[in-house]
Order: structure tokens, then sequence, then C-alpha cells
């Protein structure tokens, strides 16, 4: 599942996706982990806005004698669990969002000698990542990516990717029914897509991200 993204820079995004700065923010990390902030474009009042949340929803897990222990980010969702287990914010299109992605990456090779593969769109500078977002106490707003399984030619590097929204599709999963947003369910073309395999290692974040 991927566990970091880059967003690209705060202007493009905005210019690109037409919204307005809900308020004035910070810059943000250029390369987003688990529980660290990142842009989400979504409708509020009807208008397109652009604001800052957590990436990941809070799952408070318990230890051996039940005590709560620190909550960690489930920062992507499976497509095929959106009737289920994602169903209270998937169902409501003011829960949907869209996450500005200029490219993602996902560790490729043996454990302990993992290195980073970024992914992004050929000739697209930035691109929209289908999420979901909700207010929570331990974070206040947060959101998190949907998944869907990756095209057979990438198999190899995951067997999920984002699921990629063009601009004509924006519309559709910010306000139609649940039921009408499984033609999304599908693996985006691997010939559209541009791969860089780099040597750098993967070095785990601190808080590592889950998927739900």
């Amino acid at each position: 599942m991927c566990n970091r993204y880059q967003p690209g820079e705060r202007q493009r995004i905005q210019d690109h996706f037409n919204a307005r700065l809900l308020r004035e923010y910070n810059a943000g990390p250029p390369t987003v982990h688990p529980k660290e902030p990142g842009w989400v474009v979504r409708i509020k009042d009807g208008e397109t806005v652009l604001e800052q949340m957590t990436w990941g929803f809070p799952m408070v897990l318990r230890g051996k004698q039940g005590q709560p222990l620190k909550p960690k980010p489930v920062n992507n969702a499976r497509f095929d669990k959106l009737g289920a287990f994602w169903k209270r914010w998937a169902s409501q299109p003011d829960h949907r969002c869209l996450i500005p992605t200029s490219r993602y990456a996902e560790a490729v090779g043996p454990a302990g000698k993992m290195t980073e593969t970024w992914l992004s769109l050929k000739n697209e500078p930035l691109f929209a990542w289908a999420g979901l977002w909700r207010s929570s106490e331990e974070w206040g707003d947060c959101y998190t990516g949907v998944m869907t399984e990756n095209a057979p030619e990438l198999a190899d590097i995951h067997d999920r990717s984002p699921v990629i929204l063009l601009p004509d599709q924006w519309q559709a999963w910010l306000t139609t029914p649940l039921e009408d947003l499984y033609r999304f369910d599908t693996p985006f073309p691997a010939d559209a897509m541009e791969v860089e395999a780099t040597s750098d290692l993967w070095a785990r974040p601190k808080m590592k991200g889950k998927a739900a």
C-alpha cells in the first residue's frame, strides 16, 4: 500500500483544481507520510475548497491489559471495503475528497534492502487520488486514500495502486451515490504511468501507516 507521496506546490494545486484556499496554512512536507499534513480538495457549502488535513484515520488499538494504545493512522482504504468498513463515510458525498498528488512511492525489493520506486502520470504534473475524510478527536480533520488493483504490468511493484481520477471524473467522485462509484474500481492503464526506480533505501517512518 502507498505510504508516501508528494502533493506538489500549493499554488499549482490550487490552480489545477480551481479551488479556494480555505484559510492560510504552513507549506506542509514535500513528501507526505502517514500522520503528517497533506492537501485535500473537497466541496464545502457548494464550493470547491483546498485545505490541509492529517493523512490517516486514527485507529486506537488495545494493549494486553486492554489499555488504549497510541492511535495508528489508517492511510489507505480498500475499494472493495467501501460498502462495509468504510461505508459510513463513503456513502456520504460530503465525506469524499480528492488528494492532489504529483507522484507516489512504493517499496520494491527484498526485506531490509527495499528501495523507493516512484509512480506518476505521463505528461501530467498533478492528478487526483480518490479519498475519504472525517473529523476525529485525536487529530482533527483527517483523510485516507482509496486503493484499487494495480495494472498487471505493474504488479511486480505492488498489487494495488491509488484510485486515480481524471478531471472529468472529479465531480462524480465528490457528488454521486456510492453505487455509482464502482466504475472507478479498476486499474489505471500502465502505459499512462511513468515509473522511476531509484536506489534510495526505503527508510521506515516512525509511524507506519495501515490499510483497511
